[in-house]
């Protein structure tokens, strides 16, 4: 390949800057923009040739505005770099625009950041490589070999003004032109510039990185330092063990518990679960999602840089007196777990579980629940919190998300090159992933049922939902603002032992009559305190599920 591109740049003769910015403006602005112009073609107020005028007023108005830019900021001692730069950043923020409907923001710029390697090999498949090839190193190849030649200074820059002046005079044209059409469909449809590549990805960055990279150094806020549990138990009480399952990806509406045509709870509608319909998440990404469930604020008024330095829930239930850890078989709790215990699986697990590339199934967080309170001394009355994060359904890799015999729906979409496969295919590997979620909650479950020395509680919520297609939208990470209920409408399930209902009948009772009610992961921090008897000004009634009941027992 360099061989051919030397050959290549023997046989081109010399072009002006000018002409070579154009060649990059009409590159950057069609090839690596189809999916952009397709959503405003649908978008469009007009029909028939009118409308085919309107797509074409677009293309030109984008071109004239990257010419501008380019026109500003090459010369011919950098234009070949920061051309090569743009071709990189539009190639691929391009290729998650146009093959995953992804919308580029800020969102999805931290999702990026927090990213670990498993996770971008996951979204790696061929037709990854071969766009790689040919819309991102192919051009990137051909335009620096292109040579530009030298031009005196004072006609440079006029033919650079002269372009400037030109692309200007196009845009305020066709902005007046169709000014109220722009207006309306940009102010409706704010995701639009999400989409426009690569400026979705530059703009996006720098945003993240002035309003949402964490700051280093910064000093922990203590939080809740109040907080202590009600009168201890009685010697014959048993202390209280809650384990709270951090889902990953999985949507409501694909939960036969809430509705769902297809059988995908099978196990967990044998048990004596209490089940929420109606369950919206903080955000639409792990990143976002997790933070905001443990930090005691609101979506509402949730703030990330407050968030990463300030005490959260499992901090102010360790102070409390509670025994908390957090067992991870996804990419980590995202600072909600920093400062208490992580239990790492043991390697006979891992061998049993995991595969070569490090990714494990998830009935390991079965065994290790098992193990972990196995090793817990008989003498210890200590009571627990035990956090469990799932890798549950995330995808693009849904079928290495269910083991076979948890696979019921076929064909499926043995593949994570997802937009390969039919929406049948896919929607039979995303719905596997949550059958075998079915079957590694119904066994975490049964692994406190099974267990004497304590009252158990179990609580399962997921971060986020998932697009498969609906919309042309695949995966997560939306703005909120415009996001699919497919990507915010979550499952929340409750489960307790006999003695812990005996202990505290009237919660049961309350719990149960909030089923059907709307609820949100603002929820979590506040009941879930309650549940465990902890007290706290930092507990705001307005979203704790217990406000209504009548005072627990006192108990652990």
């Amino acid at each position: 390949m360099l061989n051919t591109f030397s050959l290549l740049k023997k046989k081109i003769p010399p072009i002006s800057l000018g002409m070579f910015n154009l060649i990059v403006v009409l590159w950057l602005s069609i090839a690596l923009n189809i999916s952009f112009y397709q959503k405003i073609a649908k978008l469009t107020p007009y029909s028939g040739l009118k409308a085919q005028l309107f797509l074409a007023a677009t293309v030109v108005v984008v071109i004239a505005l990257y010419n501008v830019l380019l026109q500003l900021f090459h010369w011919r001692w950098n234009a070949k770099l920061l051309a090569s730069a743009l071709i990189f950043i539009g190639g691929f923020s391009a290729y998650f625009v146009s093959s995953l409907g992804a919308v580029i923001s800020p969102d999805q710029i931290q999702n990026i950041m927090q990213s670990d390697a498993r996770e971008m090999r996951d979204l790696t498949s061929v037709r990854f490589i071969l766009w790689s090839i040919f819309l991102v190193i192919l051009p990137i190849g051909i335009i620096s070999q292109i040579p530009i030649k030298k031009e005196p200074a004072p006609k440079l820059l006029l033919k650079k003004l002269l372009h400037i002046a030109g692309s200007f005079a196009i845009l305020a044209g066709l902005l007046f032109v169709f000014y109220v059409d722009y207006a309306a469909i940009f102010r409706e449809h704010r995701d639009l510039k999400g989409m426009l590549s690569p400026q979705n990805t530059i703009a996006s960055t720098l945003s993240y990185y002035r309003h949402r990279a964490p700051k280093q150094d910064l000093p922990l806020v203590a939080y809740g330092t109040d907080a202590h549990r009600t009168l201890p138990a009685s010697p014959a009480q048993k202390p209280k063990l809650m384990v709270l399952v951090v889902g990953e990806t999985a949507r409501a509406e694909s939960f036969s518990l809430n509705g769902y045509s297809r059988n995908t709870n099978p196990k967990l509608a044998k048990l004596d679960v209490i089940n929420f319909s109606k369950v919206s998440s903080c955000g639409t990404a792990t990143a976002v999602s997790v933070p905001c469930m443990f930090s005691g604020m609101p979506r509402k008024d949730y703030d990330e840089q407050l968030a990463s330095h300030r005490e959260g829930l499992l901090d102010i239930a360790q102070r409390a007196g509670y025994k908390v850890t957090w067992i991870d078989n996804n990419s980590g709790c995202k600072g909600a777990c920093d400062r208490v215990e992580q239990w790492q699986f043991p390697a006979e697990l891992q061998k049993k579980w995991c595969a070569s590339n490090g990714e494990c199934h998830d009935e390991i967080l079965v065994d290790a629940l098992k193990q972990y309170i196995a090793g817990i001394p008989e003498q210890d009355a200590a009571p627990r919190l035990i956090v469990l994060h799932q890798m549950g359904s995330h995808g693009p890799a849904y079928y290495e998300r269910s083991t076979a015999p948890f696979q019921p729906f076929k064909p499926s979409c043995d593949t994570n090159a997802i937009q390969g496969c039919s929406q049948a295919e896919l929607i039979n590997s995303y719905d596997n992933s949550i059958v075998y979620t079915d079957h590694v909650l119904s066994g975490l479950i049964h692994a406190l049922q099974d267990d004497p020395k304590y009252q158990a509680g179990f609580w399962y919520l997921s971060d986020h939902g998932e697009s498969t297609g609906e919309h042309g939208m695949y995966l997560h990470g939306a703005p909120y603002a415009i996001a699919p209920a497919q990507q915010t409408h979550v499952p929340m399930l409750m489960w307790f032992s006999p003695e812990w209902k005996a202990q505290n009948a009237q919660q049961m009772a309350c719990l149960s009559a909030q089923k059907s009610q709307e609820l949100s992961q603002d929820n979590l921090f506040p009941s879930l305190l309650s549940l465990l008897g902890v007290q706290s000004q930092v507990i705001d009634p307005q979203y704790d599920m217990l406000k209504n009941c009548a005072p627990a027992k006192a108990g652990t």
